[in-house]
């Protein structure tokens, strides 16, 4: 029976990982990082987070960017005594773009407010280690486009702060989000594009997410090839936007297609985000969460990422 054409890029990938295993197995010697973003878990207290990610053997957490303002948000001192507590690191930080501070915005005081956030995150991300900060070019829960000006006036917003990352050593990691989220930077290609449109050795970086991937996207693997080495950190759910392996995802393709780009090395992560289904995520971070779900849904993702990339390694 003739394959699918999806059937016919996982094969190619399939391929190629296998010619990678047996001419350069060097190339397998280290194994993917997994993280984890905690913002989905809300007003939980971090030591708890850190704890249920070291029982799910987790070893790097994605910090909430959660410094609205110069009195809000994570204390540095105490950020890096919890998590060393439990042995774990910080990957990143997952910076929130809202109509608050929206590089896109149509009122110059939205895009200030972008500007200071971006200021504020880069400089806590260097401070407790972190190597990157996701930086959303429109505001996340607004699809509508303001004008035709939106993606001008965010290439020049953020080449306004983009120094920073260059003085603090902290990769700008561009995510493209599905259409029903945002107006602008929707894909791998428009991340390309909105870097080389910012022109700057601090803004070099994408942050994928396989979830906007699939609405978005022709194929994920051959999307996850096509950012190469410029992806340093990929958001992962299933197909559901709940835990891996709870949906349909093709995780040995995606497993693979990291593999094939290098990203077994330090300063790339896996990180699942399983928000559940939505128009606007967002509201997540402001809840109560059910404590109960959230283990099994770490503890499950954690188990079957790990079984998974056995197995692919395996092959």
């Amino acid at each position: 029976m003739k394959r699918q054409n999806f059937e016919i890029k996982n094969g190619q990938i399939r391929e190629a990982f296998t010619a990678l295993k047996r001419d350069k197995p060097e190339r397998l010697k280290n194994k993917l990082n997994l993280s984890w973003s905690n913002w989905g878990f809300g007003m939980e207290p971090l030591a708890e987070s850190a704890a249920r990610l070291a029982r799910a053997g987790i070893p790097y957490i994605e910090l909430h960017g959660n410094h609205y303002g110069p009195d809000l948000g994570y204390r540095v001192e105490e950020t890096l005594k919890v998590l060393g507590d439990h042995g774990i690191k910080v990957s990143g930080v997952c910076g929130m773009f809202s109509a608050d501070n929206d590089l896109t915005s149509n009122r110059a005081i939205q895009r200030q407010a972008a500007i200071d956030y971006i200021r504020r995150e880069v400089v806590f991300t260097e401070a407790v280690g972190g190597g990157y900060l996701l930086v959303v070019p429109g505001a996340v829960g607004r699809p509508q486009a303001y004008d035709k000006s939106e993606l001008i006036r965010s290439v020049e917003t953020l080449r306004l702060v983009a120094d920073m990352f260059v003085k603090h050593n902290v990769r700008a990691a561009i995510e493209p989000i599905r259409a029903a989220e945002v107006s602008i930077v929707r894909t791998v290609a428009d991340a390309k594009r909105y870097i080389a449109a910012v022109d700057h050795p601090g803004v070099q970086h994408i942050n994928g997410d396989v979830y906007h991937m699939q609405a978005e996207e022709s194929h994920i693997g051959s999307a996850i090839l096509e950012a190469g080495e410029r992806l340093t950190n990929l958001h992962m759910a299933d197909s559901n936007r709940c835990a891996l392996g709870a949906g349909s995802l093709d995780l040995d393709t995606i497993i693979m297609a990291l593999y094939l780009i290098g990203y077994n090395q330090p300063g790339c992560y896996v990180t699942p985000e399983p928000l559940g289904p939505g128009g606007d995520p967002y509201p997540a971070m402001h809840g109560q969460p059910d404590k109960m779900e959230i283990e099994r849904l770490v503890a499950d993702s954690a188990a079957y990422f790990f079984e998974r990339e056995e197995v692919v390694r395996a092959m």
